[in-house]
């Protein structure tokens, strides 16, 4: 031993180890000096590894073993004797260079068979420490001690900014449609504790049931809960979110948010008091100014549609039900879900897949596959009117078959077979105006408003008016009286 007092020296020969005339090998069976390899020679024979070691100063032995995975003999070179231990099962040998007499002492099997090798007064003490740290720089350390801490404290403060960094934007990437809406994500749980568990319904559609909530700011909303959330329905609904998101008008429903979560997809809307127009003409509690406006409202809020804003949108579907009135009953056009988005650069010659709108409202367009145009909402609208002017409801019975066979639209025909029937008298606005108009009305803005809405529902779309015309013919109309 290099010093008997701290094992962690390890072994050192007394002899220079450069003599190969004079040198042989010790052989300790299972044995291992784990570490400090010169070289590696695998497909090696014993007196191979032996010559190679022998002619190298700097080999102080070997370590011989059979590699089962490569099926071949190898040995490691050895330049220093450092973590010796032997261990029962350990199928590997160590050979270590020695004087020739010294080795003639040993047997691998039995030791060394000289009574006269001994190793009294060798006597170790327990190993404190594995190796002593020569040349101990302190400031070298303190320094590296400080870097360590530096750095530490560096990784605390990279990872708080990481984690508040990353809750701010998931806050944000949850609260606010990425594209071009500013309105609000909610979360599921949020929409249901704000409608008490989806308790109070306030309307229903084909799309899906819309139930009164109160936010968190305490905003009373209408939340609209869609009915079929596959694929297809997905889409609709991201159309819709993008269509409202980019508008902005009086007479168009504000949207406060929106939800998609897992299955779930939901439309925040403002809280309409007043319901729809569909629900207020069926208890009949509107008078004719109160119409009168509804009508001019509607007109601006599609016009707003169609020439107005950046893209050009068709609703395709305008219908009393898609009309919401607030505390004072002003109109406010809702439900894009039918709704579509143009370039206004683009042909107005529009293919869509399927049948869009509700029977008794839609253009002959859809039936006869014509070319869809912004015409479509133009005819709708008038429908619209005179239902509100008649109280006669187009939908069910859509279409008659006249005697020349040709389609005819019930309400619109009604209309003017009562104004032919009466034709020269004065009092064919009567014949169509339903009982249920609260207060008086001008007879010749009424008869004006008849024939705005006729011509929105006439058959040839060429005939129809623009919205933006609609508009003007009824603020005209508004003036002259």
């Amino acid at each position: 031993m290099v010093n008997s007092e701290d094992w962690s020296y390890g072994c050192a020969p007394e002899f220079e180890g450069c003599t190969p005339e004079h040198e042989a090998f010790v052989v300790i069976r299972q044995a291992e000096f784990y570490g400090y390899d010169i070289r590696y020679h695998p497909n090696y024979t014993v007196n191979e590894c032996k010559k190679e070691c022998l002619y190298d100063c700097n080999c102080k032995g070997f370590q011989y073993s059979y590699d089962y995975d490569r099926a071949c003999f190898y040995c490691y070179m050895k330049t220093s004797l450092y973590n010796g231990y032997m261990q029962m099962g350990f199928y590997s040998d160590m050979y270590i260079k020695s004087p020739r007499q010294l080795a003639s002492y040993f047997n691998p099997k039995m030791g060394f068979s000289k009574s006269n090798f001994s190793c009294a007064g060798q006597m170790g003490t327990p190993i404190i420490r594995l190796y002593e740290k020569k040349h101990d720089n302190k400031l070298l350390s303190d320094v590296a001690v400080l870097g360590c801490l530096i750095g530490f404290i560096e990784i605390i403060g990279i990872i708080i900014f990481w984690y508040k960094s990353s809750k701010h934007s998931v806050t944000i990437t949850q609260s606010y449609f990425p594209v071009a809406t500013a309105f609000r994500k909610f979360t599921y749980s949020e929409l249901k504790r704000a409608s008490l568990n989806f308790s109070e319904e306030i309307g229903r559609g084909g799309a899906g049931v819309v139930y009164k909530g109160i936010l968190s700011d305490n905003r009373v909303a209408a939340i609209k809960k869609l009915k079929n959330t596959n694929h297809h329905d997905e889409d609709e609904f991201q159309a819709e979110i993008s269509t409202i998101g980019r508008l902005n008008h009086m007479n168009l429903i504000e949207t406060w948010g929106y939800c998609a979560e897992g299955k779930h997809r939901l439309i925040v809307y403002e809280y309409m008091e007043n319901g729809s127009l569909a629900g207020n003409l069926r208890v009949g509690k509107l008078d004719w100014e109160t119409r009168f406006n509804i009508a001019k409202g509607t007109a601006k809020g599609l016009a707003y549609l169609h020439e107005e804003c950046l893209e050009w949108v068709l609703h395709c579907d305008v219908k009393p039900h898609n009309i919401l009135l607030d505390a004072k009953y002003n109109p406010k056009v809702a439900d894009f879900g039918l709704s579509k988005l143009f370039d206004r650069d683009r042909i107005v010659n529009l293919n869509f897949s399927t049948v869009r709108g509700t029977r008794g409202y839609m253009a002959p367009e859809w039936v006869f596959n014509l070319p869809i145009t912004s015409k479509v909402d133009v005819f709708s609208y008038g429908v619209v009117i005179l239902e509100m002017i008649t109280g006669r409801s187009p939908a069910g019975k859509q279409q008659r078959i006249n005697e020349s066979g040709d389609r005819e639209y019930a309400l619109m025909e009604w209309v003017r077979d009562r104004i032919k029937e009466v034709d020269g008298s004065q009092f064919w606005v009567e014949e169509i105006v339903n009982s249920s108009i609260i207060g008086e009305y001008d007879r010749t803005t009424m008869e004006n408003l008849v024939r705005i809405a006729l011509k929105c529902a006439d058959e040839d779309m060429k005939v129809r008016p623009s919205m933006k015309q609609v508009v003007n013919m009824l603020l005209h109309q508004q003036n002259d009286r």
